[in-house]
């Protein structure tokens, strides 16, 4: 007879209230996982055999579960709610049984980004992921930075689209505020361009501070600002359409300091940021831009 303090074969040990969190078990796994390296070539080549022959067999249990139970009356609904559970969906997602939400994959894309972000002290966070849209929000040195829309553009829009072409909407959405004067760098990561892909766009003292002025760089016309030793570039196009802003008023804002508003149907953008005043979901594209010396470089951005 089977000792009385031994589980029976079906019974499952453990309740609710002492069963492992998702993070202790995952730290176990993380534990685990580094004792090989401390074994020789065959010694590990077998664990490794040995755990990969174990996942085999537990995802096609899974799977073969899953499809008797897709048989029963009601069981869609219990392994939904199944699935809502970390642990359960850990294990299900390891096993490629379910796969990844489009929010997952877009948090996967910003990982791609994040290191280059780090380097400038910033940071970014999915804030949403409904249907084909996504909102971005930057963290720290970026949120608040005068280079954050060629970051957006540059990068984490960029990246986005590359491994998310579902998603096709992807907009920045309002910063904490919490990048600070002293932290923000005036200079995207992503501004980093070989020399030969910057053209001159004007000489530095020819653009007076708080002017702004259209240019052409390489057959594109160009929106130069100057905001001291600061200076932006923007595509000459409005978000809305497309039309140029060419003609459009130009007026002076405490906050943003110059706002252009477009001369056809009336969007206002902030020339330091390229921000919409009208509809924030939209911006300016922006360009590269740097002053090497006394000139004002572009780097064209399509």
């Amino acid at each position: 007879m089977a000792d009385g303090g031994s589980a029976k074969r079906g019974e499952v040990s453990g309740s609710a209230d002492t069963a492992p969190d998702l993070d202790r078990l995952l730290g176990d796994l993380k534990a685990l996982e580094a004792l090989p390296a401390q074994w020789d070539e065959a010694a590990r080549s077998g664990a490794q055999a040995l755990v990969a022959a174990v996942d085999a067999l537990n995802a096609e249990a899974f799977r073969r579960l899953i499809r008797h139970l897709r048989d029963v009356p009601g069981s869609g609904p219990a392994l939904r709610e199944a699935a809502t559970d970390e642990v359960v969906y850990t294990v299900l997602r390891r096993h490629g049984i379910l796969k990844p939400s489009l929010f997952e994959r877009v948090e996967t894309a910003l990982e791609t980004v994040r290191p280059m972000l780090a380097s400038h002290g910033g940071d970014a966070e999915v804030v949403s992921v409904e249907g084909d849209s996504a909102e971005i929000r930057f963290l720290g040195a970026c949120d608040g930075c005068p280079a954050s829309q060629l970051t957006f553009y540059a990068g984490v829009k960029k990246a986005i689209q590359e491994h998310v072409p579902e998603i096709t909407t992807i907009r920045q959405a309002r910063g904490l505020g919490g990048g600070g004067a002293d932290t923000v760098k005036f200079t995207s990561p992503f501004a980093n361009y070989k020399d030969d892909e910057w053209r001159h766009a004007a000489r530095l003292a020819e653009l007076e501070d708080g002017e702004t002025r259209f240019v052409e760089v390489d057959g594109h016309s160009v929106i130069l600002s100057r905001f001291g030793d600061r200076v932006s570039a923007f595509r000459n196009a409005c978000a809305h359409m497309g039309l140029e802003l060419t003609g459009g008023e130009i007026s002076k804002s405490d906050s943003s300091g110059a706002v252009i508003t477009c001369p056809w149907h009336g969007f206002r953008y902030a020339l330091d940021s390229g921000e919409c005043l009208t509809a924030p979901e939209v911006q300016l594209q922006p360009h590269g831009v740097r002053v090497k010396g006394q000139n004002i470089e572009i780097r064209i951005v399509t």
